[in-house]
């Protein structure tokens, strides 16, 4: 038996699944979102770097690439009409040594290719000039790369949804769905009473639980679901006060940008993430690990001290490779992969998915109308 109907149920009250619930909501369909936990962004949303990406790593005609440039635009004016801060600091990507420096044309035209604003290539004194402390034989400048307070962005997000209509309701545990010619029935446990929503589309931005979610859909086929694996960053941040007015980045490697340092609204330094795969959640930071972050940041800022360094917290990049020696897109499956109208799983939604967040909204709504 139904308990109740709306037309979009979505799965996950991230940044992307607040921002897919708000889309639907300002179009006048009715919405509801679920999330298990107490609150939105309680995994991957709020445990990053918090940076607005230009979109400059990315393959010309991924997702991620298309995406996130659309989305960094997206993002600078929906926080500024929601009075949400952000600090369009820019980013130095920087080599600190000439073989890093001949990977830099690469980044470069990446970059150029896929319409990030204003790049371009700087050499030592024009480094110096920006930044004095930095060590650094060339750099990439992208002005166009900024924080944001994730945490009032979400709460942005869940206002618009909840103003236009959309339900959310936390403590909400998806428990399974069955696939019915009007759309889908779905069960699940809000705070410990089991309720039925019959919805005509079901939308799956669970991050690290799309996987099993999809896994408990009648007909959707196991082996149209991808693995899902776990990147694990740990971040630290530092007694001292940064000399530093830009973002500072190494040059990626490994399947990740490399231990950068970003600032956060009070002008104090953080560094990560690093990137280790596990096979179980865990948010824990190991003290030990400083040595090998004071290594990583020491190349670009000598004077930074290993006693400097401060465990922060950590982080889980939902993953369908198991290593960094492919390139992960944003991964969508329709019906066209699973056979299944009315379904939308959302897989491998890392970084920049909070850039993105806004023009992933943009691209499911589309998908599914």
């Amino acid at each position: 038996m139904v308990d109740a109907k709306t037309d979009r149920l979505i799965i996950g009250a991230g940044a992307v699944g607040l921002a897919i619930a708000r889309q639907f909501a300002m179009a006048g369909d009715q919405v509801v979102l679920i999330e298990s936990n107490t609150s939105f962004g309680m995994e991957t949303s709020s445990r990053n770097s918090e940076v607005i990406h230009a979109g400059i790593y990315y393959p010309a005609d991924s997702y991620k690439a298309q995406l996130c440039v659309k989305g960094a635009h997206m993002m600078y004016a929906y926080c500024a009409a929601h009075g949400v801060k952000t600090s369009q600091l820019g980013k130095l990507i920087v080599a600190t040594d000439h073989e890093q420096e001949a990977r830099l044309d690469t980044l470069l035209k990446a970059g150029k290719t896929n319409n990030v604003p204003d790049l371009k290539l700087i050499g030592k004194d024009q480094i110096h000039a920006l930044e004095p402390d930095l060590r650094a034989v060339a750099a990439i400048h992208s002005p166009f790369t900024g924080v944001v307070d994730s945490h009032n962005y979400m709460a942005a997000l869940e206002a618009d949804a909840e103003n236009h209509g959309a339900i959310i309701a936390y403590q909400s545990r998806f428990i399974d769905a069955e696939k019915h010619p009007d759309g889908y029935h779905v069960r699940i446990n809000s705070q410990g009473e089991e309720i039925i929503f019959a919805c005509q589309t079901l939308i799956n931005a669970a991050g690290h639980g799309a996987h099993s979610v999809s896994h408990a859909i009648s007909d959707i086929a196991a082996d149209t679901i991808p693995p899902h694996y776990m990147a694990k960053g740990q971040y630290f941040t530092t007694t001292r006060k940064p000399p530093f007015q830009h973002l500072i980045y190494p040059v990626p490697s490994g399947g990740g940008l490399g231990i950068h340092l970003t600032l956060d609204s009070g002008g104090g330094a953080r560094f990560g993430p690093d990137i280790r795969w596990v096979d179980q959640p865990s948010y824990d930071v190991d003290p030990a690990d400083a040595d090998r972050f004071h290594q990583s940041i020491s190349t670009y800022w000598p004077a930074l001290q290993r006693d400097d360094l401060v465990p922060a917290w950590a982080g889980l990049r939902p993953k369908i490779w198991p290593d960094g020696s492919y390139f992960q897109d944003f991964t969508f499956h329709d019906a066209s992969i699973h056979g299944c109208e009315g379904y939308l799983a959302l897989y491998a939604i890392d970084s920049p998915g909070l850039t993105s967040s806004l023009a992933i909204a943009e691209y499911v709504a589309e998908k599914l109308i």
